[in-house]
């Protein structure tokens, strides 16, 4: 089974950036989408961003205009860049990848901290 491995990470001041990533440790052209979730203490884990197979991206509100995600299939890889980090983002974040055919299999990674001090 396809395991996920996230890294970039860390703490960085508001306003800064910092570049996640998460390599696979096999293909992941066959998963529909793959992208990351976050999760802040005592707050159940949320969308933040996901791209599918065709280019398709959606973002949640808090992060559109500064977070960009991308997937590369050839390297099993997906990113996800983070400007103008803010407090609220601190979080948990995990990747995660979703195929459905021919069933559905839900991948996530371990989780990489990400903290933004003010």
């Amino acid at each position: 089974q396809v395991q996920l491995v996230e890294s970039g990470g860390g703490l960085v001041q508001a306003g800064g950036s910092l570049r996640l990533s998460c390599a696979a440790s096999g293909s992941i052209s066959q998963y529909r989408t793959v992208g990351w979730y976050r999760q802040a203490p005592g707050q159940q884990r949320e969308l933040v961003a996901v791209v599918s197979n065709n280019g398709y991206t959606e973002y949640t509100d808090s992060v559109k205009g500064r977070f960009t995600i991308s997937r590369d299939n050839a390297k099993n890889t997906v990113s996800l860049q983070m400007n103008s980090l803010k407090p609220e983002d601190t979080a948990v974040y995990y990747c995660n990848a979703i195929r459905f055919a021919p069933y559905t299999i839900t991948l996530w990674g371990q989780g990489t901290q990400v903290t933004v001090s003010s």
